[in-house]
């Protein structure tokens, strides 16, 4: 049930990274918005949509597991792009970095844990 509902999902967020590509190149090249930060949300919902397709074939690649280290990846790298996207408020880019500080520690002690 799991690995079913896995790769419907994989199929439903491939089809959503290709729409969004299909967006931002009819934007981009055909000139559709001028707007930089509204290309740039929709490149790293691109980039997001990628990664968790990316997760679930490392699902299968990985005989049915989810390693901890994925997951510390996509939360760091989500982060930054909110990050990226939505600077206008520095306390709330304060609380992120402190989440990605949280995050990096804590793959840290993953990390030294396995050695």
């Amino acid at each position: 049930m799991l690995n079913t509902s896995l790769i419907l999902l994989s199929l439903i967020l491939s089809f959503l990274l290709l729409r969004e590509l299909y967006i931002i190149s009819v934007e981009v090249f055909i000139g559709g918005d001028d707007n930089v930060h509204e290309v740039l949300q929709k490149v790293l919902d691109f980039f997001l949509y990628f990664v968790f397709v990316s997760l679930i074939v490392k699902y299968f690649k990985e005989n049915y597991h989810f390693p901890l280290r994925y997951f510390i990846y996509l939360g760091i790298t989500g982060t930054l792009r909110f990050i990226i996207v939505s600077h206008e408020n520095p306390i709330a880019n304060f609380v992120f970095s402190l989440v990605i500080l949280v995050l990096m520690i804590s793959y840290l002690m993953l990390t030294f844990e396995r050695s």
